[in-house]
């Protein structure tokens, strides 16, 4: 481990041996090693429980983790941990009296790790370790040295490479380098990667199915037919005129490719899905956890955090100053150690998150809604004929274009408010403090991602009245309504411009870019040119070639970017069938741009231990769950599959859908607009309109109850309802059915386990009765041998 003492790029070869002499000029670059001997190492290995492997084997039963052709043998890495292994060495918790096999160096870097992290500050009486050390700046950095042994090289080559992207992952020499952590959450990766083969496939076939009947779906002919001449209400007040059903064919055709039978069972599949990946992934997790020795393994509480202590002394400093002086300062120490922060002391936090949300969320919503409905009578009051004839076109794509911006800009800003109000609530330990940062940028970020889409499938077209009674916001910005064909096209362009604009733009882009930039103003400011550059690199020692290498910031911002494509996949999939298409390509891309960047840009992480990936599991598997419930709500409410399935057996004269259309639009009479809102000009069709028609189940004006909800309204709404609670029942039921069908541990694991279970205990038992055996034999010799006479009775008897 290196850490450094100060920072200087003017200097960086100068390497001394104590920090001390580095303080005395900032024109220095110090590094302080620290390395540990075997026994120390024994000793901290024996104190931190380690399961470690012995040299004792036991035969593998039943295990069939890999499984080789020829066919499939090009997929696999070519490293030592893909060979068929016929045996296992027995794990034990480390032991001075066994023989174990040799560290892993990650277990090596992790024992160093906490000896220096719970040592405490000689000078110091309240922080502990090279956490305080690094808090208050008396490092700047510290960090275990990349093996530059074959081991670097080989995941280079058969990992980090983008030419061999069809490949499995060497998940094993991954977790031998980088720790279990590490080694986890590639193999999540892996397993999302390989599970979305499927739904991109089925997703494909749906957008197929909608290419292939789109010219036999009968309400885009009506609506593409100028036989029926139908004139539409204006779009807007004033600026707007009356239009013709027919400027609506090419929306109309583009969302019957989304908006067909085929998405409803896509969803369903989606669903299941869902439910098979979250039990692959435990059954994957499960293995891993057997194969690295981690079956008995548990999460031990961290030790208090820096700023935790830091701010209880603080709290109890204010409360002694008011009390008696105590006559020792250890009793006054164990006083506050024994204190801990409330929720009063916490609770400013939530409440600026929860404000802060619901501000900033709705705040951005309404701007772009604005955007739309200015942008839009704006483009029709254009005098460019090309303007007012691609207004629909322009408004969404705009409108979804500042969206991905705002989207992409917010991210970085809620990543960084997510941890300040983290900081703000001082956890405890390392631990809780992860679980809470991770909780908070995810609500942030799901959001910011989210609404956007949201505002478009279900409060789009609802609250925009009618024609002569509109609904108003800020004075006259009349609410935007939804194109005839629905809103369930608009809810597609976002979705793809935000999945693919977040994918090139902020994940690839800016993980390619940024530190290519980072190196070229370096570059610059050390005025050296590229041949400079490397022979500089060469003359650098391994702790000082990875002084410029990047921090390592954890896997949070990883599984994040995962966790926010996994919702465009599953929550939102009955309007985009082609999500899982667009996350695959960019996931085979995103593992090995993620592998070059652990190999070579950044650090090498302190190897954490663990068995799951924590809390990421539980959010997975809430929006799994919610994935259900919003799917449902969009197949119900925001496309027209219900409508014209209760038009087609209820309605329709001949059971199919023709005369859907015109069913699903209202009359209304043109001198009941109020005033100052009709059309200025009236005659732009050719001709004087009397009645126009507007997308809405309402009854005509010559009733007894113009412009009311009509009765078919109602029984649409019914149905819509009720097949929200009859989708979610089923669709939940056979997901709760898949989970109980498969087994969380692979058989062939779990007889494996039992099977070392009953192998350990007979070792235990020859090793006892091995013991009891020299025991006794040691007995029955004794007599036989003479008896060594004490030193004053040899002197006696000389004399």
């Amino acid at each position: 481990i290196s850490v450094e003492a100060e920072l200087d790029q003017r200097a960086p070869q100068a390497t001394v041996a104590a920090v001390g002499t580095t303080l005395r000029s900032c024109l220095f670059l110090g590094f302080l090693k620290i390395h540990a001997p075997w026994n120390v190492l024994c000793r901290e290995a024996e104190f931190m429980k380690l399961k470690m492997p012995t040299k004792k084997v036991c035969p593998l039963f039943s295990l069939n983790s890999i499984k080789k052709s020829e066919f499939t043998a090009p997929l696999y890495p070519k490293v030592e941990e893909n060979r068929v292994q016929t045996e296992k060495h027995l794990s034990y918790p480390f032991s001075r009296e066994k023989q174990h096999l040799q560290f892993e160096t990650f277990i090596l870097v992790l024992v160093v790790y906490e000896i220096i992290k719970r040592t405490k500050c000689t000078k110091s009486k309240y922080t502990m370790g090279i956490s305080s050390l690094l808090a208050n700046g008396v490092y700047t950095s510290a960090y275990p040295l990349h093996d530059v042994s074959n081991v670097e090289n080989l995941l280079y080559e058969e990992w980090a490479s983008y030419s061999i992207f069809y490949k499995y992952q060497p998940i094993g020499l991954i977790r031998k380098y980088f720790g279990e952590k590490v080694g986890l959450y590639f193999a999540w990766l892996g397993v999302y990667t390989q599970m979305l083969i499927p739904a991109a496939i089925v997703g494909v076939i749906v957008f197929l199915y909608g290419c292939a009947t789109v010219d036999d779906n009968i309400p885009s002919m009506e609506i593409c037919d100028e036989r029926n001449n139908i004139t539409m209400c204006p779009l807007c007040d004033r600026a707007c005129s009356y239009w013709k059903l027919t400027e609506a064919c090419g929306t109309a055709r583009a969302s019957h490719l989304f908006d067909n039978t085929a998405t409803v069972f896509f969803s369903i599949f989606m669903a299941l899905w869902a439910t098979m990946f979250m039990e692959h992934w435990k059954r994957r997790q499960m293995r891993l956890n057997y194969i690295w020795d981690l079956t008995g393994f548990e999460d031990e509480e961290n030790h208090p955090r820096a700023e935790y202590e830091f701010h209880v002394m603080q709290k109890n400093l204010k409360k002694e100053a008011a009390s008696k002086v105590r006559s020792s300062q250890n009793q006054t120490l164990l006083t506050m150690m024994k204190k801990k922060l409330t929720c009063t002391d916490r609770m400013p936090a939530y409440m600026t998150i929860l404000i802060m949300m619901i501000f900033v969320t709705f705040s951005i919503v309404f701007g772009v809604v604005l955007y739309r409905i200015s942008i839009k009578t704006a483009l029709h009051m254009s005098s460019t004929s090309t303007f007012r004839s691609n207004v629909r076109a322009t408004v969404k794509t705009t409108a979804a274009v500042i969206n991905l911006i705002i989207i992409i800009i917010m991210d970085e800003i809620y990543g960084v408010v997510a941890r300040w109000l983290t900081v703000m609530e001082v956890p405890k330990t390392d631990k809780s403090f992860e679980e809470r940062l991770i909780f908070k940028a995810f609500i942030l970020k799901f959001a910011n991602a989210f609404t956007p889409i949201v505002y478009l499938a279900f409060f789009r077209g609802r609250l925009i009245g009618r024609p002569g009674n509109y609904f108003y916001v800020i004075g006259s910005y009349r609410m935007e309504e939804c194109a005839h064909a629905g809103c369930l096209m608009e809810l597609c362009i976002q979705l793809c411009i935000t999945m693919l604009g977040k994918q090139l733009i902020q994940n690839n882009l800016f993980e390619i870019g940024i530190p290519k930039l980072k190196k070229l103003i370096r570059r610059r400011k050390s005025k050296r040119d590229s041949k400079q550059e490397e022979e500089f690199h060469r003359t650098l020692a391994s702790h000082e070639k990875d002084h410029f290498l990047n921090p390592y910031v954890g896997l949070n911002p990883e599984y994040m970017e995962m966790i926010i494509q996994f919702g465009m996949v599953t929550l939102f999939v009955a309007s985009f069938p082609l999500a899982p298409l667009f996350a695959l390509l960019n996931n085979v891309i995103e593992i090995r741009l993620d592998a070059k960047k652990f190999v070579t840009e950044f650090r090498r992480p302190i190897g954490a231990r663990a068995k799951d990936i924590g809390i990421w599991y539980n959010l997975l598997r809430g929006l799994s769950k919610v994935a259900v419930i919003v799917n449902a709500f969009v197949i119900s409410f925001t496309s027209d599959f219900i409508p014209r399935l209760v038009y087609q057996y209820v309605y329709s004269p001949d059971g199919t859908l023709h005369g859907f259309v015109n069913h699903t639009l209202s009359y209304f009479n043109v001198t009941d607009f109020q005033p100052n809102t009709d059309p200025l000009d009236p005659l732009h069709l050719g001709y004087r309109v009397d009645i126009c028609r507007f997308k809405d189940y309402r009854d005509p004006p010559w009733s007894d109850t113009p412009y009311e909800l009509s009765r078919e309204f109602w029984n649409i709404l019914a149905a819509r309802l009720a097949f929200v609670i009859v989708f979610q029942n089923v669709v939940m039921l056979m997901s709760d059915f898949v989970d109980w069908l498969i087994p969380d541990i692979p058989k062939d694991i779990s007889v494996q386990i039992h099977k070392e279970k009953n192998l350990i205990v007979e070792l235990f038992m020859k090793e006892e009765q091995g013991r009891r055996l020299l025991h006794k034999r040691q007995s029955n010799q004794s007599p036989q041998q003479p008896r060594s006479r004490p030193p004053s009775q040899i002197q006696t008897n000389n004399r």
